[in-house]
């Protein structure tokens, strides 16, 4: 799964990793170019919520190869076309496409992993984003040295092809599959046949905690979403700094937030560990508190302390720090929605959160931006710091409720 799910994060960058050499061949203004990369982000926002639903109706495995399949064969389609038009069409297919990738992963970590244990090996599947990531520019450079950018795009996408199958074959959806006792047993039958311990959608839905994590994923994305793609024009624009600068503190960011989602995931296990889940409170909430804290922090030091003429070594401490304090709490989110969500409903509770961290992302775009026109990049930050200092005072207040969503047997009770 984390080899496959590489090649998924890959192949959805790769007209980002190769735009320059496709600019060069064919004429594409900036508008071309937003069209076409905000088509696959719309398509993927819908698609993720939807296999987040499909991933409790049917096979992990099927769904996820089946994802990466025509991921590879879009990429490939896409090499053989010229048009904008086209180009718009496929990438937004490949959008659709690219949403069935990582519900079933956290499907089948539920289904393979001890909750003491759930949230260190979604930190460490999560990780594989960052190395797509950061070693993806370099590939498609490395490979623009001997084919241009269609050969890089075939190839990519075949790479895909084939990792599918391997996925299908070696993919395992629960431990019985090999023989193994489930970690989770499986719900009672009743007369009819129907599983008499699941519970409904409506129970799901009506669950406070669900929406208490939406909207805390929510913010925190949203603010996330403001300083990765803000956070360098802030630096330049009114801070006087120089783009190498603000290339850096991204760097830094995406350094610091890397180590922050493996941290948070095995951290927040350890505490898991120690006294278990309970229907009332959860272990990880004490970590992601004071995460949320940290983010605000940070934020406020960035916005109040950077100069021209302030330190590079300050800037980029306080993009790592901001960096391990975001994505920290995105990885715990998700793992908090996944395990406190009945079994047969964890892949719906999990796309309805992730449905709000997109939102928020959205929020962090054309609103965000429109405030720093109308006033300065400083109080658009000051905004965000607000928001983040308010999601983070509610949390705390909600942070004893009912976590338990879904039906719970009247004896638990």
């Amino acid at each position: 799964m984390y080899a496959g799910y590489t090649l998924y994060y890959f192949n959805r960058k790769t007209f980002s990793f190769v735009m320059p050499s496709v600019m060069e061949e064919i004429d594409l203004d900036k508008d071309d170019l937003g069209l076409i990369t905000s088509s696959q982000s719309a398509a993927y926002a819908i698609s993720k919520f939807v296999s987040g639903v499909l991933s409790d109706q049917m096979s992990a495995r099927w769904l996820f190869s089946s994802g990466l399949l025509l991921v590879g064969v879009l990429n490939v389609v896409f090499s053989w076309s010229s048009t904008v038009a086209i180009f718009a069409g496929l990438w937004f297919l490949n959008g659709l496409a690219q949403g069935l990738g990582w519900p079933p992963c956290g499907k089948v970590l539920r289904k393979w992993f001890e909750p003491s244990q759930f949230g260190t090996w979604w930190a460490v599947l999560s990780t594989s984003m960052n190395l797509a990531g950061g070693l993806g520019p370099l590939v498609a450079a490395l490979m623009a040295l001997s084919y241009d950018w269609r050969t890089t795009l075939a190839l990519s996408g075949a790479v895909c092809v084939a990792a599918s199958v391997v996925c299908l074959l070696l993919i395992k959806n629960e431990p019985s599959d090999v023989g193994l006792p489930n970690i989770e047993p499986g719900p009672k039958k009743g007369k009819k046949g129907a599983a008499s311990g699941d519970s409904t959608l409506a129970e799901l839905l009506l669950s406070p905690y669900l929406w208490v994590l939406s909207t805390g994923y929510l913010v925190v994305f949203g603010v996330k979403t403001c300083c990765t793609d803000w956070g360098q024009l802030f630096l330049i624009q009114e801070r006087g700094q120089s783009t190498f600068v603000g290339s850096s503190y991204m760097s830094a960011l995406e350094v610091g937030g890397l180590v922050g989602s493996v941290a948070a995931g095995y951290l927040s296990d350890r505490a898991v560990a120690r006294v278990g889940l309970s229907q009332y409170g959860n272990p990880r909430h004490a970590l992601l508190l004071s995460m949320m804290t940290g983010m605000s922090a940070s934020m406020y030091l960035f916005r109040v302390t950077v100069t021209s003429s302030s330190p590079k070594l300050w800037i980029l401490i306080l993009g790592a720090v901001f960096g391990f304090c975001s994505y920290g709490p995105i990885a715990l989110f998700g793992v908090i929605a996944n395990e406190s969500a009945p079994s047969n409903l964890c892949g719906t509770s999990h796309a309805i959160v992730a449905l709000m961290a997109n939102v928020g992302g959205f929020l962090a775009g054309l609103p965000f931006s429109t405030i720093a026109k109308h006033y300065s990049w400083g109080t658009a930050f000051w905004v965000a710091e607000l928001m983040c200092f308010a999601g983070t005072v509610a949390f705390f207040f909600l942070r004893n409720i009912r976590t338990k969503m879904g039906r719970v047997p009247k004896k638990v009770d």
